[in-house]
């Protein structure tokens, strides 16, 4: 009955939640990046929509991997496990500049890099802290990323931000989590 479409038996919703492995951005710059500024705005971009999107899972990553693509197509990726985990776009950001700096020697521009947070695990997860780490710098840096994260919500992405990004006008301008958030289109309503 159930396969010639006549089975009669009432649907039973089965909740499924697929778990997040990874959270990352990538993007195809407006011009290509000819040295380690370039990147590093770039970088930052994409670390701050990593960072946010972290937060909004309740989430932290272990390891950060960038991607990169070069003007000929050619593209690799590398990774870097962290000492502790983070949501934090300043920690992000420094790690993919090590690998880029590590990986990279600049002999052909870069046309799109990425950046990953893998190795994910809960946010209030505890972890052993030394005693030289300064516990409370680190909060006040989470609080400070959070913030940002409200007013932006309030009164729009461009409207807080840091210096970094306002060095290079093509660059600093991508808001790198509005511009690649997939939503439902309307194909058939005429916007399209």
């Amino acid at each position: 009955m159930f396969a010639n479409g006549l089975d009669n038996s009432p649907v039973n919703a089965i909740e499924h939640v697929s778990e997040v492995k990874s959270v990352g951005n990538s993007t195809t710059t407006p011009r290509d990046l000819l040295c380690d500024e370039d990147a590093h705005i770039v970088f930052y971009n994409l670390a701050e929509s990593v960072a946010e999107r972290l937060r909004e899972l309740g989430l932290k990553g272990r390891t950060v991997q960038i991607s990169l693509r070069d003007n000929t197509l050619l593209s690799f990726e590398r990774q870097l496990t962290l000492p502790k985990p983070t949501f934090l776009a300043n920690e992000l950001t420094d790690a993919a500049m090590r690998l880029l700096r590590d990986n990279y020697k600049w002999h052909k521009p870069l046309r799109s890099i990425g950046v990953r947070a893998t190795q994910l695990v809960p946010a209030n997860e505890i972890v052993q802290l030394s005693f030289f780490e300064d516990e409370t710098r680190q909060q006040r840096l989470e609080d400070r990323d959070i913030a940002v994260d409200g007013i932006r919500r309030r009164f729009g992405y461009h409207s807080i931000g840091m210096a970094l990004t306002r060095k290079d006008d093509k660059l600093g301008k991508l808001d790198a989590k509005s511009d690649n958030t997939i939503g439902p289109v309307g194909y058939f309503n005429g916007s399209a």
